[in-house]
């Protein structure tokens, strides 16, 4: 299939030169482009020809660069309308030969441009998957650190991290395991092989957005994006003035904490640029929980000319953070610590071949190499809380933990626009892709077990998707073949549908239905497929993990614009769960294919826009998880019938934004339920209590390029676990100014 494949690529690849292939004479063809207020180009706008009678005459849809184009016109004026939900309506006048261009006004509600959901830009009010779209000016505006407190608040997701800024943090979606998230950086994977990725050293820095889709999305991604999928963009820059925009900042809190922080971003003729670094340090709340990052975040840009462009991402995160363990049940490890350094470099030729063909090529290195290492034996302890107390004691085993990763992935991907809008064969987008992934890995206890053990797998994968737009009707339909060295050939497939049933601004606004049905698969770890320890054999004839996905919802606006609300119903099930098997008798173990768990549950969300810069969003999620078929039938929190493990059954989030004149005010509040969880130390504990975590920060701007800031994190002061044994920070505060010039 590869032979195959690389002619077709070598010749689709002539197209990537920097030349147009238009040959298009002026007479009889009236086009244009869509910009929003920002003036950034917006893909999908519906964009209707009137002639001077009033009769619509053609419709069709803007491009990823928000250009449309009518042929075969009259010598007459032309009223052009462009209409997209989450915008004002606008119309223009022109005649053949004219080159338009419309600004859509922005409604108070809304809508953003995703990427994810279908590989190619659309509006959100077009899509049927359940998407969020965090910006980044609220990364900036809440004060985050880590990208994983950006995604508390989001729907169907929770965020467990074990104990302070730094320490593991896992994401769960829609009852999904944590491993069942595919995450991106513009276009990198980030995750180990096998879909492993902690977020505790992905900090929230130089980035433009966070895009997130919930549900199985591996027809489009393959192995990992089990239940969603999340992408990092990095912030491009842009000539706002003829010379380099600097900008420098200070902060200090408690705990010891503070944080440095520069950057320049411009753009000079046919090059941009965007360069961002910082420093972090904090004690957290625990003794030997320390915790160090350095962050440098680069986006360089080459444009040749309208169609052409050449694009450099650079980024590392360098971490290391002390692990005392499960301070709440007894003394900390005084010496334990994890370092990660995490290192990505991708660049992308993208290039408009003719004003229906588009082409990309990416390439992309990915690196991660994480130790973790105790060398001193602390003395035993009982484990003990509340009272409640362990029937023997914990012991401390030295160790000196490598996992070093590496990921080389090629993708190229091309686009096929055909048709109208209008007419009775609708507009359509062909997408097809190819990938290739190397996984390369070294993992072992180098203070027991010698050299570390080395492992590798190319992967291929081949995506189809249809896109079909009938005026209020927006159908996709793909699916994608995964070569995987591990597991063989399997076939992921995904549908996809949003129909819009009313349209416009009104009091009671547009209305949305939408329906997605998905599979997804999730590759073994390394560890799963090569172990040589006979205590935990690798089994190479390991089965990819699967699940099977419905999901429908709708979305209503309302208060002319002012008002959205939404509500999605899920049904996962997940079966060839990997799971550990330990034989007594001989002390050995190996891995198999034998667990099962379904997760169904509802989200809604509700966002006002009532004016005076006010905004609110508020989110609840109600899931119900079951595990099927387990590997531990004896155990108290995992065995079968027992609730997903760390998935509350109910959880919730309100978020607050008011902007007024030169001050900025963020409010972010965060509902977790009660949940399974165990202590793992014998105690007995198998839940844990819900929490509610409030945060607040402001930003003032000053007239002389200063902006003053400070935040407040668990303003309620709460004493809580996200994960048991392991307290989250207390009351925590910091304060600093920026300085731009």
């Amino acid at each position: 299939m590869v032979r195959l494949f690389l002619p077709c690529l070598l010749v689709s690849l002539v197209g990537l030169l920097p030349v147009s292939l238009d040959a298009q004479a002026s007479s009889g063809i009236l086009t244009g482009i869509v910009l929003d207020s920002t003036r950034a180009a917006l893909p999908r706008v519906t964009v209707r020809l009137i002639d001077p009678a009033g009769t619509e005459v053609a419709r069709t849809l803007t491009d990823t660069r928000g250009r449309f184009r009518f042929e075969g016109l009259g010598d007459v004026s032309y009223k052009v309308q462009a209409a997209l939900t989450g915008f004002e309506t606008t119309t223009a006048t022109g005649t053949p030969g004219a080159e338009l261009e419309i600004v859509l006004p922005v409604a108070p509600v809304r809508e953003q441009v995703v990427v994810t959901a279908t590989r190619t830009d659309a509006p959100s009010g077009q899509l049927g998957a359940s998407t969020t779209v965090i910006s980044g000016e609220e990364l900036e505006n809440r004060l985050l650190l880590p990208v994983s407190d950006a995604l508390r608040p989001i729907a169907g997701s929770t965020v467990v991290r074990s104990g302070g800024v730094g320490a593991i943090t896992s994401l769960f979606v829609r009852g999904g395991e944590s491993d069942f998230n595919k995450v991106l950086l513009d276009g990198i994977v980030l995750n180990e092989p096998g879909g492993t990725f902690f977020l505790d050293n992905l900090m929230a820095e130089n980035l433009e957005r966070v895009e997130v889709v919930r549900g199985p999305q591996s027809a489009l991604f393959g192995s990992d994006a089990m239940t969603s999928v999340v992408q990092l963009f990095t912030r491009q820059g842009k000539a706002e003035t003829a010379r380099p925009r600097f900008s420098l900042s200070a902060e200090g809190g408690n705990n010891d904490t503070w944080r440095l922080h520069g950057g320049v971003t411009g753009q000079a003729g046919f090059f941009d640029y965007s360069y961002r670094w910082a420093r972090l340090s904090t004690d957290n709340r625990e003794p030997n929980n320390t915790f160090h990052n350095t962050t440098f975040s680069g986006n360089f840009g080459l444009n040749f000319n309208e169609r052409t462009s050449l694009r450099l991402i650079l980024r590392g995160d360098l971490g290391r953070v002390g692990t005392p363990g499960q301070t709440a049940f007894g003394r900390p490890d005084r010496d334990a610590f994890f370092r990660r350094r995490d290192g990505d470099v991708g660049i992308t030729l993208r290039n408009q071949t003719t004003h229906f063909w588009e082409q990309r090529l990416t390439y992309s290195f990915a690196k991660s190499r994480q130790v973790s290492r105790n060398l001193i034996a602390d003395p035993p302890f009982v484990p003990q809380f509340e009272g409640q107390q362990a029937p023997f004691p914990s012991f401390d085993f030295p160790f000196d933990f490598l996992n070093d990763n590496r990921r080389h992935h090629l993708s190229y991907q091309s686009d096929w626009h055909a048709g109208q809008a209008g007419r009775p064969a609708g507009q359509h987008v062909f997408t097809f892709a190819f990938e290739w992934d190397r996984e390369l890995g070294a993992f072992g206890d180098r203070l027991f077990g010698g050299l570390p053990v080395q492992a590798d797998r190319d992967n291929f994968g081949y995506v189809f998707q249809h896109q079909v737009f009938w005026r209020r009707l927006f159908f996709t339909n793909g699916f994608r073949v995964e070569d995987n060295d591990s597991f063989g050939t399997s076939v992921v497939p995904r549908s996809s549908v949003a129909y819009l049933l009313r349209q416009g601004a009104s009091l009671l606004g547009a209305t949305k239905l939408k329906f997605n049905f998905g599979l997804g698969i999730k590759e073994p770890t390394l560890l799963e497929s090569f172990s040589p320890s006979p205590f935990f054999l690798g089994n190479p004839s390991l089965a990819p993990e699967r699940t099977r996905s419905f999901d429908a919802g709708v979305e209503q606006r309302f208060w002319s614009d002012r008002g959205k609300l939404e509500v999605n119903w899920f049904d996962n099930r997940f079966r060839d769960l990997i799971a550990f098997q330990f034989d007594l008798l001989t002390f050995t173990g190996t891995f198999e294919n034998i667990g099962r768990s379904k997760a169904k549950g509802a989200e809604v969300i509700l966002e006002l826009a009532p004016g005076w810069g006010l905004r609110g969003v508020g989110t609840y999620t109600f899931l119900d998880s079951q595990i099927t078929r387990s590997a531990q039938p004896f155990s108290a929190v995992f065995r079968e019938g027992q609730p997903l493990f760390r998935r509350p059954r109910q959880s919730g989030s309100l978020r607050v934004f008011w902007d007024w004149k030169r001050l900025t005010i963020t409010s972010s509040t965060v509902f977790v339920g009660k949940r399974v969880d165990s202590d793992f130390a014998g105690i007995g504990l198998t839940s844990n209590d819900g929490y509610t975590k409030w945060d607040l920060a402001g930003h003032y701007r000053s007239a002389h390029q200063l902006t003053y800031f400070a935040g407040i994190e668990n303003l309620l002061n709460q004493n809580y676990m996200e994960a048991l044994g392991f307290p989250a920070l207390k009351l925590t505060f910091r304060a600093g100014a920026r300085v731009d010039f």
